[in-house]
């Protein structure tokens, strides 16, 4: 049987942003979790859908491999899910959803660390070319004295005499029973008799983690580089969370830029337009000489091939799009203005010429 597009499981556009996906998948998962439809196995098999569309399109590695080969290769690239991994993945997405994910089997599961964002401010030509640029990332990390557990040492979390482990307590209110984390343990499970001096019974420390990104050549304006476990670090073992670096491009002095194309405008005085002329113009390595044709008109546009910028992670190139301005003269001295007038008057007797000859010929032809 034939796996549904997973756009159209989530009910999204092809263009639809992470923050878009995330909250359809949501959505589905909180209307078709099986806590909420006991039994229902129509409903279990939309749970499990969504939540392997939701791990692909959230991964933008994975999210670029399904838009180009669909469900094909798919044990290359992505794999099914059972029932523990979409709790394992997902299940913080449930916490306090009526108790849902909640209880002793959630309490102390092992989860993901939160994603980290930073904005990466690089020149053009670093853009262009490509880097390695060093960055400094304040985070939490797991406290080395306790290894993430928050206990000092010689001692170990204790069972929550309150919730008994679960996490969360239950009152009754009439007919209906609800749940509610746990005010003791906080909705741990668990608590800490003797917390670690280091990070205070938390399990985590700030810390500042030094690290190199690479910057690859062409990257575009609002790219995203994911950098897999820099992010902040998990709970109960789980691993860290990803780091994503947003890159912004500074403008360049010298260049305009259109996809991995250059746009170079240059400005040519009208003679040289009229006649031709061989210009020096810029590229992102040396100058090339490149010849203006005769009769070129203000705005005209002239190409380049492989000039341009690298197309991230291709062998492919961009190309070099020069722009002509025609520039007309001012402030002409009393000199240029006899030549240009003696030049403007050969122009009139060519056209009065030229008027001559078109009427000789009408007559000819009308008799």
């Amino acid at each position: 049987m034939s796996k549904r597009d997973y756009y159209e499981v989530l009910g999204v556009e092809k263009t639809a942003s992470f923050e878009e996906i995330k909250k359809a998948y949501r959505k589905l998962a909180f209307e078709n979790h099986p806590d909420r439809n006991p039994g229902d196995k129509e409903a279990e098999a939309r749970f499990k859908e969504a939540a392997e569309a939701y791990d692909v399109l959230r991964d933008d590695e994975k999210r670029v491999h399904y838009d180009r080969f669909g469900h094909t290769d798919m044990n290359g690239g992505f794999g099914g899910f059972t029932n523990e991994d979409i709790f394992s993945q997902f299940g913080d997405i449930f916490e306090n959803f009526f108790g849902f994910g909640g209880g002793g089997r959630s309490a102390n599961r092992p989860t993901v660390g939160d994603d980290l964002r930073y904005n990466l401010k690089i020149t053009f030509r670093q853009a262009a070319k490509g880097d390695d640029v060093r960055l400094t990332i304040p985070r939490t990390a797991n406290c080395p004295d306790c290894k993430g557990m928050g206990a000092a040492e010689g001692s170990k979390p204790e069972t929550c005499p309150q919730c008994g482990g679960k996490g969360q307590v239950f009152v009754q209110q009439g007919p209906f029973r609800f749940a509610s984390t746990c005010p003791k343990c906080h909705g741990k499970g668990t608590v800490i008799s003797k917390p670690c001096p280091r990070c205070k019974g938390d399990g985590h420390i700030q810390e500042k983690r030094e690290l190199t990104v690479h910057i690859p050549a062409g990257v575009y304006d609002g790219a995203r580089l994911r950098l897999r476990g820099e992010g902040e670090a998990g709970r109960n073992g789980g691993p860290n969370g990803d780091l994503y670096v947003v890159i912004h491009i500074e403008a360049d002095k010298v260049f305009d830029r259109d996809g991995q194309d250059l746009i170079y405008s240059t400005k040519i005085p009208f003679t040289k337009a009229a006649l031709g002329a061989k210009i020096k113009v810029p590229t992102l390595d040396e100058e090339i000489e490149f010849e203006v044709p005769k009769g070129t008109q203000s705005g005209a546009v002239y190409q380049v091939k492989g000039k341009g910028l690298p197309f991230p992670g291709e062998k492919r190139t961009g190309n070099l799009l020069i722009e002509v301005v025609v520039e007309t003269p001012t402030n002409l001295t009393e000199e240029q203005k006899e030549l240009l007038q003696a030049l403007d008057s050969l122009f009139d007797k060519h056209e009065a010429k030229l008027s001559s000859k078109i009427k000789k010929k009408l007559k000819d032809i009308i008799g």
